[in-house]
């Protein structure tokens, strides 16, 4: 079963939960494709549960695109930190 499979809300729904569900679906399939194409499918996991670690620290259910990309963006940086960490750490020293 794919979990980022996109999810097709109804037209007719009053609710405004449909609708946010995809825009997090689409949010997080998009940075989780990014993230596997750019360092690989672990970092793409890791990551994953960065962005929704991020979810959960949020106030309040994001309402606009604006907010689920605040989420992506503050992930992406977990993603800076972690793979600069890597990079120095491979890095050969000097003696």
């Amino acid at each position: 079963m794919n979990l980022l499979a996109r999810y097709e809300s109804s037209k007719n729904a009053s609710h405004p939960c449909p609708d946010l569900m995809t825009l997090a679906e689409s949010e997080l399939s998009a940075f989780f494709s990014a993230v596997t194409r750019l360092f690989g499918s672990e970092q793409a996991r890791i990551s994953a549960e960065d962005w929704l670690q991020e979810l959960v620290d949020v106030d309040g259910l994001p309402t606009s695109a604006r907010d689920w990309r605040l989420i992506t963006l503050n992930a992406t940086t977990r993603i800076a930190s972690r793979v600069q960490g890597s990079s120095l750490a491979a890095e050969p020293q000097i003696a």
